[in-house]
């Protein structure tokens, strides 16, 4: 969870914090940016990551570089 916080602070504003189900919301680029952390087991987690534009259509590749930068991260903080 912290990885990935890390991560949306760095490339934008992050925007919310939700602790009771894990989730952060951020502006990217000026894109809307959803990331969902789920613990499958110790030290395994698992990332749902969801970019918006303002019209609403999705960004693929800057979720799927907002996914590797949090996987660098995690690896980093291990």
């Amino acid at each position: 969870f912290t990885a990935a916080k890390d991560v949306l602070a760095f490339n934008g504003t992050l925007t919310g914090e939700n602790l009771i189900n894990n989730t952060l919301e951020a502006k990217v680029d000026n894109k809307l940016v959803w990331v969902k952390v789920d613990e499958i087991e110790t030290g395994v987690a698992r990332i749902h990551t969801q970019v918006r534009g303002s019209a609403g259509g999705a960004d693929i590749k800057l979720a799927s570089e907002l996914d590797k930068q949090i996987a660098l991260k995690l690896s980093q903080l291990r």
